[in-house]
């Protein structure tokens, strides 16, 4: 039984884990390098993250400075980032590229916010789905004869307690994340 809650905690973590990846990512007129993450360059013949072939750094707030180990990859990169759906024009100078993140207009702010709602619902639903498919195999369980109806009960109370945590959890995460948009 300990077990099965144990693994359910396991894969509700891993969906608020993935949830803080994708608000991460999301452009939030901050320069943070963790919005080139997913963007990938043709390195000879390999699909290679720009993490593992440049330094990344912030060098002001609004500003990402991405310097290749190999400067000959610089025009791949510049190709990458421009082929992606971060919205940002890079800048190329021979030497470093420079992406400038532009400060956020009212209805982008507006976009994000509903963007960070909808992927908050979408983590809650996961996690209900994954409460849902651990109460009914206790109810199996029950239905086998291997646990007690007073077990089930207990069981229950305790697979939604831990399903109220994550939700609550899922919340925070999102009202930290639309406060940090909304005061840029």
């Amino acid at each position: 039984m300990d077990a099965m809650i144990n693994s359910m905690k396991e894969k509700m973590e891993k969906t608020v884990d993935v949830l803080r990846g994708e608000y991460a990512t999301l452009r939030a007129g901050r320069a943070n390098p963790a919005i080139l993450e997913k963007i990938t360059v043709d390195y000879y013949g390999v699909s290679t993250p720009i993490n593992q072939m440049a330094a990344i750094s912030v060098s002001e707030a609004r500003i990402l400075v991405i310097q290749p180990w190999d400067v000959s990859t610089l025009k791949e990169i510049e190709k990458a980032i421009n082929a992606s759906e971060i919205g940002i024009n890079p800048q190329n100078d021979g030497k470093v590229i420079r992406l400038i993140f532009p400060p956020l207009t009212e209805e982008r702010r507006r976009d994000l916010t509903k963007d960070i709602h909808k992927k908050a619902e979408e983590a809650k639903v996961a996690v209900r789905s994954i409460r849902r498919d651990c109460i009914e195999k206790f109810k199996a369980m029950k239905k086998n004869s291997e646990i007690t109806e007073d077990d089930l009960n207990f069981y229950e109370k305790q697979v939604q307690d831990e399903t109220d945590k994550f939700c609550k959890e899922i919340d925070v995460l999102s009202a930290d994340k639309e406060k940090e948009i909304m005061e840029i």
